[in-house]
């Protein structure tokens, strides 16, 4: 207890961690200081700047001009993602003629904090802490990049996080082990509550987080609640705002123009963001969502509630194509559908996650073999929503689909000498 009493002493006395890094986006040398912005070098060097120190820090935020009349606006956002996220051309086998993919990078915002929910938390955090909350409560599956994402966040902010998580009714009173999301969450201290899929079904995700924060309540602490998939109207200006980065990125790149966005649904904050920014902006391109839970019906009423919630005064039927890619359901998969993430790694070194990316892709290239003639000669933005972690979960259904190993036999012949080869 005392080495925990140092150790939050000791981190809440340290400054914001410094991430810097080069990549080349577009043809273009860019420096990356952890946070949002690219500045252009004459050369390969990164050159330090103090924005380098902007992650962690919270900032007022300015909405994209195209945006300013949705309200309310945001008054505040942390920096917690490393962002601009790079597209790159994504060389997929068997498009149809004259089709080209590209990949927006959103699996690499972050390591224990990435994927697409960092950009719904930056808005989330600033509430919260806006609010004077000490603690964060959540909900989701067993295995929610957003509730791994919600647990690393709030400990970089010194608050606690509570979360509730779905299980199959066999193993809600059993540990939940240490599998993919579960090892990060334990890891940074998150408090998990389990509920089985029964008894969420019956309550609902809203209920059971406003049950959990009277307790908390109760308790003296000052909770702060965020949806499932942090999709609400304040979560929703993460994909505005990364609406305007593509823009920026597109306005560095060598004339490249996307004709469509395709991108998973799992809780609908995301489509809604792009789909809204898409429209508003200056990309114009048609946003095509995968369901990968519920079904097209569900989600066009979530995304009008969301964009309602902002005063945007558009159609969700008129903004973005809701297609289902649901399969067997939520978090389940056929073999074909791993098949198709294990020949995507392996053609491309893009890994996607089983449960959202991967069926969105499958459902995409489906899409593309079923009707050739709508996708030929489009260019084609995915994004890549992350949730690597959620692949641990499913080593058991992959184990059958990767080989590529054998002993590797060295003739006798093969000089040897103990201590030779050093093992580092």
């Amino acid at each position: 207890m005392l080495w925990s009493a140092k150790l939050t002493a000791i981190r809440s006395s340290l400054p914001p961690f410094n991430f810097n890094h080069s990549i080349t986006v577009f043809g273009q040398p860019k420096v990356y200081c952890s946070q949002y912005r690219a500045m252009e070098t004459n050369d390969d060097t990164p050159k330090a700047k103090p924005l380098c120190f902007d992650f962690l820090n919270k900032k007022p935020y300015s909405p994209p001009p195209w945006a300013s009349h949705l309200k309310p606006i945001p008054s505040h956002v942390f920096s917690l993602g490393h962002l601009p996220t790079p597209i790159h051309k994504w060389n997929l086998p068997n498009l149809p003629q004259n089709t080209e993919v590209w990949l927006k990078r959103d699996d690499l915002s972050g390591m224990q904090l990435s994927g697409n929910k960092v950009r719904k938390l930056e808005f989330l955090m600033a509430e919260a802490v806006a609010q004077g909350a000490d603690c964060i409560i959540t909900i989701g599956g067993i295995q929610s990049n957003h509730c791994r994402a919600t647990a690393v966040a709030a400990k970089y902010l010194n608050l606690d996080c509570y979360l509730i998580l779905r299980t199959s009714k066999v193993l809600v009173d059993k540990d939940p082990g240490l599998t993919g999301n579960l090892l990060v969450e334990r890891f940074v201290g998150a408090h998990s509550r389990l509920i089985s899929k029964e008894e969420y079904a019956k309550i609902g995700s809203v209920a059971l987080t406003n049950v959990l924060k009277e307790q908390l309540i109760k308790e003296g602490r000052r909770p702060y609640v965020i949806p499932v998939g942090g999709s609400n109207s304040l979560g929703t200006w993460g994909y505005i705002e990364a609406m305007r980065e593509i823009e920026q990125q597109l306005q560095i790149s060598d004339g490249v123009k996307f004709d469509d966005i395709v991108v998973a649904c799992g809780s609908g904050g995301t489509i809604a963001g792009l789909s809204l920014g898409s429209w508003l902006g200056e990309l114009k391109a048609k946003v095509h969502a995968f369901c990968v839970c519920d079904d097209p019906d569900y989600f066009y009423d979530f995304v009008q509630g969301l964009i309602d919630g902002l005063h945007a005064g558009v159609n969700a039927h008129d903004i973005v194509s809701i297609l289902n890619a649901k399969g067997l359901g939520y978090a389940i998969n056929t073999s074909e559908e791993l098949k198709f993430v294990k020949e995507i790694a392996a053609a491309t070194g893009v890994v996607l996650d089983p449960v959202y990316s991967g069926k969105a892709a499958y459902g995409m290239m489906k899409d593309m073999g079923d009707n050739p003639k709508k996708w030929e000669g489009r260019k084609v933005l995915f994004i890549h929503t992350g949730g690597l972690l959620g692949l641990y979960d499913k080593v058991d259904q992959m184990a059958p689909l990767v080989g590529n190993w054998q002993r590797m036999d060295v003739h006798d012949s093969v000089p040897r000498q103990d201590g030779t080869g050093k093992m580092f």
